[in-house]
């Protein structure tokens, strides 16, 4: 199977260092290109065999599975680039996720699937999302499938959770790192500990923590409790952040909403002006 690679920026690194780290595809079965060409030739460079595409029409004719790794706003003129080059045995994979499969499905006659990754991916970890466009097919179902099995755990999900199940897996990470960061430089402040020692000791609790989970150790709320000693310090800390935490997450999925649902306001004109 020849897999290409259009646009090789965060995300379509990540993709392509995973798939061929996790053995899922060999370097020289994939054909990649980008728009600023330098980017996917230091991926050509640190993977013998992988090959350059002038451009995403050339990447498209000689593949037969298809990532488009773009913003989402220049998906739209990628599909009407390439799809002289598309045909019912090939099959469309989208990462973004404002874009549903309908709407790629209506630009060509390949089979469409849109993949969310997550930066966890990079480690051959955490959760890709994945919908099925109603036109694909059985055989790329399996395929797609079985790809993303070998660098993460596949999640089949419906259209109406798409952002929420974003937030959460691809999302996710950044918010977290957010507030392990904030927990470091707040520990930095207040005592005298420095920043490089907490922030390892901090690091290996929280790789620590997603093993217990992983390992089924315990749950989320059990975990809390065998830590949480009644009238115990850590019972003193869980009490200030109940307190001023409030409804922050609350505000952060409302936020992330909001503008997914500019951003579909954008993509809709594209996809339904014609």
């Amino acid at each position: 199977m020849k897999i290409g690679v259009i646009g090789t920026g965060n995300m379509g690194t990540v993709l392509i260092e995973a798939l061929i780290d996790g053995k899922a595809v060999s370097p020289s079965s994939m054909v990649i290109t980008n728009r600023t060409k330098t980017k996917a030739m230091l991926l050509k460079d640190k993977y013998k065999g992988i090959r350059v595409g002038e451009n995403a029409a050339a990447v498209a004719s000689q593949s037969d599975l298809v990532f488009i790794c773009v913003k989402p706003l220049d998906v739209y003129k990628i599909l009407d680039e390439i799809n002289p080059h598309l045909n019912n045995k090939k099959c469309i994979i989208s990462i973004t996720s404002p874009i549903d499969t309908n709407q790629l499905a209506a630009k060509t006659i390949s089979s469409v699937i849109r993949v969310i990754p997550s930066i966890t991916n990079r480690a051959l970890a955490g959760v890709s999302l994945i919908t099925f466009g109603d036109q694909c097919s059985d055989i790329w179902k399996t395929k797609v499938e079985s790809l993303f099995a070998k660098i993460s755990v596949p999640v089949t999900i419906d259209e109406k959770i798409t952002r929420v199940a974003s937030d959460i897996v691809s999302c996710g990470p950044a918010f977290f790192s957010y507030l392990l960061q904030r927990f470091i430089l707040a520990a930095v402040k207040e005592t005298e500990i420095d920043q490089e020692t907490a922030t390892v000791m901090a690091s290996e609790m929280i790789v620590g923590l997603g093993e217990l989970i992983k390992q089924g150790h315990y749950t989320l709320p059990s975990l809390q409790e065998k830590v949480c000693v009644k009238g115990g310090i850590t019972g003193e800390g869980i009490k200030v952040m109940e307190e001023e935490l409030g409804e922050v997450f609350e505000h952060v999925f409302q936020a992330t909403h909001s503008k997914f649902n500019e951003d579909l306001e954008k993509v809709n004109l594209q996809f339904y002006k014609h």
